[in-house]
C-alpha cells in the first residue's frame, strides 16, 4: 500500500458537517493550512500562501469531531492524503482530501478538556438488560468450612458455573 500519510496543522475553515449513512456515521470540514516564515527585511513573521483541504472523519471520530470542532479552532490533523483532478464546467480543478486517523486541538495554541466518550460492549445487543455483577467473594460460611482451616480467597468452581453465564 502505497499512501501519502501527512500531518497537517491549522485552523478549522467550516463547521463541521454531520451526516449518518447506511456505512456509518460521517464528517467533514475545511482545514486551511497556512504557512508562516520569517521576512528578514522587515524582521517579522508574516503570512505565506493558504491551502485548504478538505478533512473526512469516520466513524466514531467523525461523532467525536463534529461534537468538538467550531470554526477558528487550531487542530492538527493526521491521516492519508488524496489529491483529485477533474473538469467542472471546461476549467480544471484540483482538490486535496484528508481521510482521517486522528484529529486533536492544537495544544501550542490553547487549552482543551478531554472527555472519553462511553463504548459500547462488543456483541451485546442493545435491547438486552443488563447483567448482574457477579458476587466474586467468597462467603463466610464456606471460608470457615475449609479443610486446612484457611478462608479461601477465591470462588469454586461450582461458584463460578452457577454465577457466570457464557454468551
Amino acid at each position: 500500500m502505497n499512501e501519502t500519510i501527512i500531518c497537517a496543522v491549522g485552523n478549522v475553515a467550516t463547521q463541521p458537517v454531520y451526516r449518518e449513512l447506511a456505512t456509518g456515521p460521517s464528517a467533514r470540514f475545511r482545514l486551511a493550512v497556512t504557512s508562516r516564515y520569517l521576512d528578514r527585511g522587515k524582521n517579522e513573521w508574516t503570512d505565506g500562501h493558504t491551502n485548504f483541504f478538505t478533512v473526512w472523519a469516520n466513524r466514531q471520530l467523525a461523532t467525536n469531531a463534529a461534537g468538538s470542532l467550531n470554526v477558528g479552532d487550531p487542530v492538527m490533523v493526521q491521516g492519508r492524503l488524496k489529491v483529485r483532478s477533474d473538469v467542472r464546467e471546461g476549467q480544471s480543478w484540483t482538490s486535496a482530501d484528508i481521510d482521517a486517523t486522528a484529529i486533536g486541538h492544537d495544544l501550542a495554541r490553547g487549552t482543551s478538556a478531554f472527555r472519553r466518550t462511553p463504548r459500547p460492549e462488543a456483541g451485546v445487543a442493545t435491547a438486552s438488560p443488563a447483567q448482574p455483577e457477579p458476587d466474586w467473594e467468597t462467603p463466610p460460611a464456606e471460608a470457615d468450612a475449609n479443610t486446612d482451616g484457611h478462608a479461601d480467597a477465591g470462588i469454586n468452581v461450582q461458584q463460578a458455573q452457577e454465577t457466570v453465564s457464557v454468551t
